[in-house]
């Protein structure tokens, strides 16, 4: 008898294939999770539409307070099986996969900080005729059906920045995890439930196939797509939209890092090293390509080899372990052949540029691929980082701003008119002084630029985006003039 996890479907539908959920390190079998038919899909809708449109049947502010304080506590308690959960289908470093589990629980207690401080000011009434004897009140209300679809790289933290936010607004919330990562999600609405939320209000579903995911983003009940992906998928399914419907698309950078002549390189090392290689470059921010002038080019280059091949990669569920799997065997493959074609075009290989078992890649450094190279040009999502000399500083901007996308970006410099000018001139949303491009904290605006997204994300961003402000004016004799 198969002793693994059976998840049934929230939202059931036809007899077909459930899915397997695997270790990417070692492929050994997790669960198994049911999938969703068109039937199931329409009933998950159904029933997120009918929560909403039965104003008798919404969640005060103070149940859903409870309700999110209740299920932090469940997280607590369970902080360990969750984080060893998620590295274990995941492939994120346990050491990683706990301060992910951190932030998880954090950002649950960002949404009942936000819910305490969510209003905004009426606008002013009684300053002419027009306007005299009224008042006026503006509340926030829920916008709608939420659909959350989520990526495979942080199971337990995207989810809680999709479906924290839509249950402390008040929404009816769908999510679709990836299919790669759903246990951490299943577990994470099962604690919801757990703690009060009727399961009506929050499901999670995956679909029996990519055209009927398309149809329960694209469905006229949705009033707001949330997405974490690629752009080609994210824009695609945004042009599907039905009208009315508003997203947020979060998608990937090629984060660009410009190290001036005078940078501590000291103490910039640690920064570039995590920046780069943490969860295997799987990693939206990820540090990708680092511009440094040509004096230490070759000095950074060195220092960052060197601290690259310390790092332990293995197994993710071993404590000792620094950098894990990639999620699939096929990225593997992809990032083998990216780095060989970086090389054939004159990169150097500093280190790394090899498998290590089924399914890991040893941190990689190359100096100076050519500009027309996948790794200079595309999202490697991977444990991959590149060194490009430069010898003028502008130039080594507008080489940074030259791709489509634009996410955060990093400068180093001891200077702080030298920060202040790159960081001026850089294309990004977010930019960092002395630090890597992948920092973040969970209340910060976070969100690209051009084809690297829409919209904001981080906890009190996308609450707002998920309400909508309703407006009373009182006219009445009582009111003075």
């Amino acid at each position: 008898m198969d002793e693994r996890p059976h998840f049934p479907a929230m939202a059931p539908g036809g007899t077909h294939e459930p899915l397997a959920v695997t270790a990417p390190f070692d492929g050994r079998r997790l669960a198994t999770v049911e999938r969703s038919d068109a039937a199931g899909i329409d009933q998950a809708l159904a029933t997120a539409e009918a929560c909403f449109r039965d104003r008798d049947r919404w969640l005060s502010v103070t149940e859903r307070i409870a309700i999110l304080e209740r299920a932090i506590a469940l997280m607590n308690e369970r902080f360990e099986e969750l984080a060893r959960g998620a590295a274990a289908e995941g492939g994120k470093p346990l050491i990683d996969s706990r301060i992910e589990m951190t932030r998880c629980i954090d950002s649950f207690r960002l949404c009942i900080d936000a819910m305490r401080s969510n209003g905004s000011p009426p606008p002013v009434m009684g300053i002419n005729p027009a306007s005299s004897r009224r008042v006026a009140l503006l509340r926030r209300e829920p916008i709608g059906v939420v659909v959350a679809v989520s990526a495979f790289n942080h199971p337990l933290n995207l989810i809680a920045h999709q479906v924290g936010p839509a249950v402390a607004s008040g929404c009816p919330v769908i999510v679709k995890p990836a299919e790669d990562t759903p246990l951490s999600c299943i577990r994470l609405v099962r604690i919801l439930h757990e703690a009060g939320l009727p399961e009506a209000w929050c499901r999670w579903i995956v679909p029996q196939s990519l055209a009927l995911a398309e149809a329960l983003v694209t469905d006229p009940r949705v009033a707001l797509f949330t997405f974490i992906g690629s752009a080609r998928v994210g824009w695609h399914l945004r042009s599907r939209l039905a009208p009315g419907t508003r997203c947020l698309l979060e998608h990937g950078g090629v984060a660009p890092v410009v190290v001036a002549a005078d940078a501590d390189l000291e103490a910039a090392l640690p920064g570039l090293i995590k920046g780069a290689f943490y969860h295997a470059g799987q990693v939206c921010v990820s540090v990708q390509r680092i511009f440094v002038h040509a004096s230490i080019a070759r000095r950074l280059g060195a220092m960052m080899a060197e601290a690259a091949e310390a790092l332990r990669v293995g197994d993710p569920l071993d404590e000792a372990t620094e950098v894990g799997p990639l999620i699939r065997p096929a990225e593997v493959d992809r990032v083998a052949q990216w780095v060989g074609e970086a090389r054939n075009g004159g990169a150097a290989l500093l280190c790394g540029g090899r498998r290590i078992g089924r399914q890991c890649y040893a941190p990689t450094v190359l100096f100076d691929p050519p500009p027309d190279a996948a790794v200079s040009r595309r999202e490697v999502f991977g444990p991959v980082a590149c060194l490009y000399p430069f010898d003028d500083l502008d130039d080594a901007i507008a080489r940074a701003n030259a791709l489509e996308v634009a996410f955060q970006a990093a400068v180093y410099s001891r200077d702080i008119d030298t920060a202040l000018h790159v960081a001026d001139r850089l294309d990004a949303s977010t930019v960092m002084i002395n630090d890597h491009t992948a920092f973040r904290v969970d209340w910060m605006p976070f969100g690209g630029l051009r084809h690297s997204g829409l919209g904001i994300g981080g906890i009190p961003f996308a609450m707002r985006d998920m309400q909508v402000e309703k407006l009373t004016v009182i006219h009445s004799p009582g009111i003075g003039p």
